[in-house]
Parts: C-alpha cells; sequence; structure tokens
C-alpha cells in the first residue's frame, strides 16, 4: 500500500510477511528412445550414399564442362591466329599477282615478253588441234 492515503501520512502502515524461499525440486525425466533398426539404418545410409553419387556426378560434369570450355578458347585463339595469317598470305597474292609487280619481277629475274605474232602462232595451234579432235570425234560417231 502506499504510504500516504487519503491525504493522511500517519495511518500505520499493515505488515506484510516476509518472504519465504522456497526451492522447488523437480525431477528430471529421462526418456530413452529406442534404437532405429537395421534396415532404417541402412536406408539412411543407402540416401547418404546416393546423394554423394549424385554430387560427385555433378562434379565430373561440371570439369567436363571447364575441359571443354578451355579447349574451345584455345581453338578460337588458334582459329583467329590462322585467319589473321589468311589475310597477310591474301594480301601477298593480291600484291604477288599485280601485273605491274610481276613485270618488275620478270624484269629481274632476266626474262623477256613474248610479243603478239608468236602468242597468235601458239593460239591457232591449239585451234588447229581442237578442230582435228572434233572431226576425228564426228568419224567414230557415223561408224557402225
Amino acid at each position: 500500500m502506499p504510504a500516504y492515503m487519503h491525504g493522511n501520512l500517519a495511518t500505520q502502515q499493515p505488515q506484510r510477511p516476509e518472504k519465504k524461499v522456497r526451492i522447488k525440486e523437480t525431477k528430471k525425466v529421462v526418456v530413452r528412445s529406442k534404437t532405429l533398426p537395421v534396415q532404417e539404418k541402412l536406408l539412411y545410409l543407402f540416401t547418404v550414399v546416393v546423394c554423394v553419387m549424385v554430387a560427385g556426378l555433378i562434379i565430373w560434369r561440371y570439369a567436363q564442362i571447364y575441359e571443354m570450355n578451355q579447349k574451345i578458347l584455345t581453338m578460337e585463339q588458334e582459329i583467329k591466329q590462322i585467319e589473321a595469317q589468311n589475310i597477310i598470305l591474301k594480301q601477298q597474292v593480291d600484291k604477288l599477282s599485280d601485273p605491274i609487280e610481276l613485270e618488275k619481277k620478270a624484269k629481274e629475274l632476266g626474262l623477256s615478253f613474248q610479243d603478239s605474232q608468236t602468242t597468235g602462232t601458239a593460239a591457232s595451234a591449239s585451234k588447229k588441234t581442237e578442230t582435228a579432235s572434233a572431226q576425228t570425234s564426228k568419224k567414230t560417231k557415223d561408224q557402225p
């Protein structure tokens, strides 16, 4: 109760009994669970083994994928190098097949050009050969 009651401080306070310390003893109940049966233990073991095998398989597949990616990257680098070499070689072919460049090279080697009469006789000789072969093929067709 409060010390001040209805405007009067002189009222006597009621005595409160002293608190006794009570100790409550509890008994601890120990419940022993039954051990797992052998079949259930084997089932758990089998489940763990299967999980480990699946995890191992997944890791192995990821390792293969990583290895393939590395091979792909090296092949792509080789392809880029070969393409660069091809570009250089095409430029050399274009440079060397240029008629002006061929003429310079021929002069360096001391070669001379054939005049148009020689070229004309070679062309007429090839025409004669073609006509002769055509005539022989006609003769073979006419024979029974």
